[in-house]
């Protein structure tokens, strides 16, 4: 028998979320499907949002797989091209391109080809990441108005702080302020922008997490927002024991019993995609019920208290994220986010659709 650990991707679960997106916004959606949709399957996620007018991602190889898999939207590359050889395969298969740096405007400058490239001009309006400084984006849409290359211009930018109190005021004022001054679709709302500021969503809004079923903020649940688990990780118990108060669970021996505790151990750990640095106290259901993890994660094995759940035993099923257990929740346990829970699921971990 194979180990028992598997990931569980609900393709209706992501259809169900992009008809949330649908619901918040007239803009067109560019669901964004970049580090393998989250961890959750390029393709199949691909084919899952095929209502979506655009799909963004970061890698040009994997973008011609969609093209050749039929898909017609629109695909964008979110860093845009990384030498001047990606230009002709962008131009065959009719992708669209970020260009946030002089060295890709230089690069375009030498491409030949009339009218070929759909070109969206990435603003800096305060992340300090990638993108041009407002002062300088005036020249370079001239620059590109006017480039034999180029068919048409999209103005984006990125908000930093749009799951946070501090919002994004300040951005969308000084973008706002920016692109009036043109006749440009604009693209500005990931996902918790998408959620609370409908100002922000301009003709393009860009669904990441939340297409995924986790809600990006911490004051706000994904069932809240309607959205559904798309991945759920599941495992089973593969040992039962009783320990006795003082006693040490796991390397460092970082829980040690109070009282005598029932403790199972899971299929599961780090070499999995499972954080390390998950405390214990971190939640987990086990047959369907709430419980804690106990001790330090091992490469491929977790601690749980089954003390209250009498009925747990060898083969009891465990969900260490998805239905039942929403990700975000076990990701603030640990002290990170839910994307980097989704994205870190391993090759080892069978994934069923």
């Amino acid at each position: 028998m194979p180990r028992p650990i598997q990931a569980h991707i609900d393709l209706s679960a992501l259809k169900n979320n992009l008809r949330v997106v649908r619901r918040l916004t007239s803009s067109r959606i560019m669901a964004v499907i970049k580090a393998n949709a989250y961890g959750h399957g390029l393709m199949r996620a691909a084919a899952a949002l095929d209502e979506a007018e655009g799909l963004a991602l970061l890698d040009i190889q994997d973008a011609i797989s969609l093209r050749d898999t039929g898909n017609r939207q629109t695909i964008l590359l979110l860093e845009g091209f990384f030498a001047p050889q990606d230009l002709p395969l962008i131009a065959e298969y009719d992708l669209a391109s970020v260009i946030h740096n002089t060295q890709q405007l230089d690069w375009l400058d030498a491409y030949p080809r009339k009218h070929a490239l759909q070109v969206w001009l990435k603003v800096n309006s305060g992340m300090n990441r990638l993108g041009f400084l407002p002062q300088e984006v005036p020249a370079v849409m001239e620059r590109l108005k006017s480039h034999r290359a180029v068919r048409e211009v999209v103005l984006m930018t990125h908000f930093s702080h749009a799951d946070e109190a501090e919002g994004i005021a300040s951005q969308l004022e000084r973008f706002s302020g920016l692109s009036s001054a043109y006749r440009a679709p604009r693209s500005l709302a990931n996902s918790a922008a998408l959620l609370r500021y409908p100002a922000a969503h301009g003709e393009w809004v860009r669904p990441g997490i939340m297409l995924y079923g986790a809600s990006p903020f911490v004051d706000m649940s994904a069932q809240q927002i309607g959205l559904q688990p798309v991945m759920t990780l599941t495992s089973e118990i593969i040992s039962v024991r009783e320990i006795g108060s003082g006693e040490q669970v796991g390397y460092a021996g970082l829980f040690r019993a109070d009282q005598a505790t029932r403790i199972g151990v899971v299929a599961c750990g780090y070499a999995d995609g499972y954080p390390r640095h998950a405390p214990t106290g971190t939640p987990i259901l086990v047959n369907g019920q709430r419980t804690r993890t106990l001790g330090r994660v091992s490469m491929d094995m977790i601690g749980v208290d089954l003390s209250d759940i009498k009925d747990a035993q060898v083969g009891s099923r465990v969900t260490l994220w998805g239905e039942g257990m929403p990700v975000e929740e076990v990701a603030h346990a640990a002290g990170t986010i839910s994307y980097e829970l989704l994205c870190a699921l391993t090759a080892r971990v069978p994934v069923r659709y």
